[in-house]
């Protein structure tokens, strides 16, 4: 080799030590070596374990908070979460294990006070600062709309995958994703695979204004190709899908042809908490809860290049029994200081523990039905989406009952909408009541939404969760009455941005529909103004026949259990 070559190739070497210049670039190798032969440096292991670990659905709940438990065949309540603690706890995990890898599946910049009034944009320092390797996009990171979403996802530090997001250019037409569709960590001489995968019906089950400008497609459209680059071009000794799809759909996604080479469905959507892999046909399924209650730990060991032996953990993170991290106190503190006082003002009491963990009916939705019903008294049925979050709320302060504070208000509804009021007539309640329990307990796994069941006040419904698809319910009543599929009722649930005019609550050709000038929260807080301590107790509107009332999960027909 030449000396001005030579001289050169030192000077890029100098380069990456001061830039982080790739650490294995072959020209720092050359460089540095005599014999001008490419070191590519040495040999590899054999025999070494990595731990993936996986946090979801944390819904910006940066705090330690109440987290429900099934214990025994009753509730019990503990301190969770928060993400000081979970650094901490993910940073003891982390030295334990000779290679670990970080990944986030979605639902990050939704879920709290401080998220909406900074659309989302407080959470960001948060999550650098945990130092994510990967992340994919859930359903609700769409919420405050495309170009914020991207503007979210790009400020991450960590890399990110989504096979089946792409731009909309218009008339159905799809233009490139808008993500990279898999990434392939290199470790010790070989590589693991993930695939990235959001929920494809984000525009069905959300707001459709939310994710104007994107089209999602369903996974079986390329999962087999890109399994296929990376199993047998790729050559990854390791292949995991990151879901954001809810349980149900990676069960069948696992049972799926196309799944075949997949080694792991790391899922998330619907907060279940997965303590043993639930086998398919072609891969395992995980998920690892909620509010950063939880880590996922899986634990992959490799021999000569090849996967040998696995081991999977649901650990919970403590809420009082650990250190919280100084780094991430501190950002929490900076970021979240402008907001505080709003966040912990007191709006209203409940003499009850609220917490919206049952499929069928719960405290935090019996509240909401009876604000809605306080306003307007007139109205026949009130309706309350089927949402998940938020973490319970338990503790009492002074006055012995659970003070309700703003920032709780926007922890269990996130999305402020107006309220919207409408007619429609018996048929179309008992039709769009049949297509709801559809959406649960579908006997096809793949055809399950992520919510629960949409929740009502003034109709009462007896039903078979687990019955024959358009012949579930039994009986409809509305105010003591049994129904009349002629007669017109008037009903009333919060409006969803981008439905057209004639729909509430996913229900169709609604007739003489008006949009109040309030809001949700603004009914919420003038009903707890008026009306605390309140105590909304579940009063069986709807009564499955063939499940019990503290049903935890829509999922059946495999070996799982919510706990």
């Amino acid at each position: 080799m030449n000396t001005s070559k030579r001289e050169f190739l030192k000077k890029i070497g100098a380069l990456g030590a001061s830039t982080g210049f790739f650490a294995s670039n072959p020209l720092v190798s050359l460089a540095n070596s005599d014999n001008e032969k490419i070191d590519f440096g040495a040999e590899p292991k054999k025999k070494f374990k990595v731990s993936i670990l996986q946090t979801t659905d944390v819904h910006c709940q940066i705090h330690p908070h109440d987290e429900l438990f099934w214990e025994d065949g009753q509730v019990v309540f503990r301190k969770a979460g928060g993400y000081a603690n979970l650094h901490s706890f993910i940073q003891q995990e982390r030295a334990k294990a000779e290679y670990s890898f970080l990944i986030d599946t979605g639902d990050m910049f939704q879920g709290s006070l401080l998220s909406v009034k900074t659309k989302g944009k407080a959470i960001v320092p948060i999550l650098n600062s945990m130092a994510y390797d990967l992340y994919l996009p859930g359903n609700w990171e769409v919420v405050y709309n495309k170009g914020p979403m991207q503007e979210l996802m790009g400020a991450l530090f960590g890399n990110k995958v989504c096979a089946n997001m792409y731009h909309d250019l218009g008339d159905g037409k799809r233009g490139n994703l808008m993500f990279p569709p898999y990434y392939i960590w290199q470790i010790n001489g070989l590589k693991l695979g993930f695939i990235g995968y959001n929920d494809h019906l984000v525009p069905k089950r959300q707001s459709p204004g939310y994710s104007e400008g994107i089209i999602f497609a369903k996974p079986e459209e390329n999962l087999a190709y890109f399994v296929d680059v990376l199993k047998n071009q790729e050559k990854c000794a390791f292949v995991a899908v990151l879901s954001h799809t809810g349980l149900s759909q990676e069960i069948a996604l696992s049972n799926h042809p196309f799944c075949e080479g997949v080694d792991y469905i790391l899922g998330a959507d619907t907060h279940e908490r997965v303590r043993k892999p639930i086998q398919g046909k072609y891969a395992k399924v995980v998920q690892p809860g909620a509010f950063g209650s939880f880590l996922g730990k899986l634990e992959l060991s490799f021999d000569n290049g090849k996967l040998v032996d696995e081991h999977y953990e649901l650990l919970e993170i403590p809420g009082e029994k650990i250190k919280p991290s100084p780094r991430i106190t501190k950002v929490i503190e900076e970021v979240e200081a402008p907001f505080r006082n709003e966040i912990n003002k007191v709006v209203g009491y409940s003499t009850i523990p609220l917490y919206r963990y049952f499929v069928i009916e719960n405290p935090i939705d019996t509240m909401v039905l009876d604000a809605l019903n306080w306003k307007m008294p007139e109205i026949d049925i009130v309706l309350s989406n089927g949402f998940r979050f938020c973490p319970p709320l338990t503790s009492r302060d002074e006055t012995g009952n659970v003070p309700i504070t703003r920032g709780f208000i926007y922890d269990m509804l996130p999305v402020d909408s107006l309220v919207r009021r409408g007619e429609v007539t018996g048929q179309q309640l008992w039709d769009w009541m049949e297509g709801e329990l559809n959406n649960v307990f579908a006997s096809d796994a793949s055809k399950r939404f992520g919510g629960w069941v949409t929740k009502f006040k003034g109709m009462e419904v007896r039903f078979y969760a687990f019955g024959e698809e358009g012949k579930r319910i039994q009986s409809m009543t509305i105010k003591g009455q049994a129904v009349d599929r002629n007669k017109t009722y008037s009903i009333s649930a919060c409006e969803r941005e981008g439905d057209p005019a004639d729909v509430v609550c996913r229900i169709n050709n609604v007739k003489n529909v008006k949009t109040a000038q309030f809001s949700l929260h603004q009914v919420m807080l003038g009903y707890l103004a008026e009306n605390s301590p309140v105590t909304p107790s579940p009063r069986s509107a709807a009564v499955a026949l063939d499940a019990p009332a503290t049903l935890l999960t829509q999922v059946h027909g495999v070996d799982y259990e919510f706990r």
